[in-house]
Formats: C-alpha cells, structure tokens, sequence
C-alpha cells in the first residue's frame, strides 16, 4: 500500500498520451489509490486541467496530436493560475533522446517515467513527487511566516514592512483615541539604479546600507525606520508634526545630494526624493499615511529643473547651436570633480579658438 497516494484517495490523477494501451496500463496502477481521468492528446487535457480542479498530478507522454506535452507543460506553468501552475506533471518517455528530457525540465517537469515501468515504480514516483510538492509548499508557508515575524531587514538593519505596519498602527489608533501628532517620511534613492549599473549591485547595496545608518542616526531613537523597497524608506514618527518630520527630511536630502562618494575614481551621485504625511492629512489608517507619503514622494523632482536656454545667437550654424542647447540643458553640475574637468577642458577649447582667430 503506498504510503502517501493512500491519503488523498478522492483526488485524480490525469493520464495524458495518445495510446490506448499506456492509458489504460497507467491507469490501471494509479486506480488502486486514486480516482483517474484519461485524455488522448494535449489540448484535451489542457480542457481538463483547467476545468478540473480535483487534479493532483498530470502523467502526460511528449509525442502527441494537436497538442504535444512540451505544449501542455508550457500553458501549465505560464498559467495565471497557481492550482494550475504548481500541478505536478510526470512525463511518460518512450524513446526520446536526452535532449527532449532536458526541454522537458526546463519546461517544468517534475520527474520521468518509462511507459514500461511496473506497479511499484509508477505508485513510488507518484508518492515521492506529491511529497515533493507538498514540501515545498510547507517551506513556502514557513518562509511566508518568518518575512511577516522577522523585525529587522538584514541588509540594512533597519525595520521590516510588516513590523513598521504593525507599530504605525498602535501609534495611529493612539493619536485617534487620546489627540497628539503622528507624521509618516518616505524617502528615496532615486540614483540607486545609475550607482548599481556604473559600480554594481554589490557596491549599490553598500550605498543603501550607508543611508540606511544615516537616517537612522537622524530620526529619534522612539521613531520606526523601515526600508519598504530596495532604495525606499520610510520613517514612523509618534508626536512629531509634519514641519519637525519635513525639516528631517530636507536636511537628510541635503547630506545626501552633498555626498561626496569615489568608486575608481569616479563620483556617485545621489540624488533622493522625499514625501511626507501626517495626521493632518485625511487619513483611516497609518497605511492611508503610508501611500500618501509614497504619493507625494513620486511627485518630488529627482533631479532640480534646468534653466531655460539662452536665446539663439544670430548667426550661429544649426549643429553648434543644438550642441549649446544640449549643455544649456543638461544639469552637468551633479557630476561633482568630473564637471569641473568639463569646465576646463571647454575653456580650453574657447582659448583655442579664439587663438585660430587672431
């Protein structure tokens, strides 16, 4: 008696080839422990997947009509539906060559069995690929449980999401009952993908743990800090009124778009966004403060506007005018040390041609 198949006998399991003599072979075995449903070829058993939901497990041979089990493995997986996208498939092989094998893994199949296998090895596949599955799901359930009980991000130190949620709550249901001040910060490192692409990941992530410690240092020991995604945080802050939360803000954005930061001798530049919420605001909840300040971060220019240009000098060729309209507009000045270098060598360039002119 198999030791798991046992358990669920009101499941199916679903035999897939166009061989009457495999369907009814398998289905005989898999009929000890469970209830079985046969389809000859893949897009009738695509119909039965999605309209079957008592389905636990799907043999399907790879040579088929209209539909091969390369087809059917591929619309299983990429299917927006999880009962359906986590199925468990078995592949039948016949004579099929290595290649076919690793397509078919790559696909997403979960195990391969031989059309002659007996009895014991079909029933002992079918046992140790449910409790695969089921394993997995079980890890997934627990790693799902400790991201919503773990208190601290291990990049950066600071709160996790859940945890900043679960304070900004007592905080908010406080300041309803008993009156007081309660503000929400969000800021961001707008610049964090141009730091990853320039110096990598690895050193964009040292950035964030950088900022993470500088914001930390700046907000009360009594507020909440969490970082809510890669390059965003947010600051919780119980008795602090949206101008005093503002202030820390500004003054955290000025350290940040003033840091002087070399990766090979090439400057990082920061630049940061930020939005601010309070209770002032029309607000349910803390996560109603959450998304407004989120809201008002997205609308924060990453990046100061550039003046207006200068007016066309008369007579200037198309081309040299398009170059000076180009500078005019760009904000060279974040570039730190280089834009001074771009300075010299462009006033070098001015005394040149003045020089070919006299």
């Amino acid at each position: 008696m198999p030791p798991l198949a046992t358990d669920l006998p009101q499941k199916r399991v679903l035999v897939v080839d166009d061989s009457k003599f495999v369907r009814t072979t398998f289905a005989a075995i898999l009929k000890t422990s469970f209830a079985v449903r046969e389809e000859a070829d893949g897009e009738a058993a695509w119909r039965a997947v999605e309209g079957d939901p008592s389905l636990v497990m799907v043999f399907t041979d790879l040579d088929m009509p209209k539909l091969d089990g390369f087809g059917l493995l591929s619309r299983i997986r990429e299917s927006s539906d999880r009962r359906i996208k986590e199925l468990p498939v078995v592949v039948i092989s016949g004579n099929e060559g290595p290649g076919s094998k690793q397509r078919a893994r790559q696909l997403g199949a979960n195990d391969f069995i031989a059309k002659s296998a007996d009895a014991a090895e079909v029933l002992s596949r079918l046992d140790n690929v449910l409790r695969l599955v089921r394993t997995s799901k079980e890890l997934e359930a627990t790693r799902k449980v400790v991201a919503n009980t773990a208190t601290h991000d291990p990049l950066t130190g600071t709160h996790t999401p859940h945890y900043l949620v679960t304070e900004g709550r007592k905080h908010f249901a406080h300041v309803r009952r008993h009156g007081g001040a309660l503000s929400v910060m969000a800021l961001r490192l707008d610049t964090y993908d141009d730091i990853a692409l320039a110096a990598g990941k690895d050193i964009a992530d040292v950035v964030i743990q950088r900022i993470a410690k500088l914001v930390m240092e700046k907000v009360r020991a009594e507020d909440s800090v969490a970082r809510v995604a890669h390059a965003t945080f947010m600051v919780v802050a119980a008795g602090a009124g949206a101008p005093q939360m503002l202030a820390v803000a500004q003054r955290l954005r000025r350290e940040l778009d003033d840091a002087k930061v070399r990766y090979r001798d090439q400057p990082l530049t920061f630049v940061s966004s930020l939005g601010v919420a309070s209770v002032a605001d029309p607000a349910n909840s803390v996560e109603d403060l959450m998304r407004l300040a989120l809201q008002r971060l997205q609308r924060s220019p990453a990046v100061p506007a550039p003046p207006p240009p200068a007016a066309r000098a008369p007579g200037l060729p198309a081309d040299l005018e398009r170059i000076l309209r180009f500078l005019e507009s760009s904000d060279i000045g974040r570039y730190g040390e280089a834009a001074d270098e771009f300075a010299r060598r462009l006033k070098r360039i001015a005394k040149a041609i003045q020089a070919r002119r006299r």
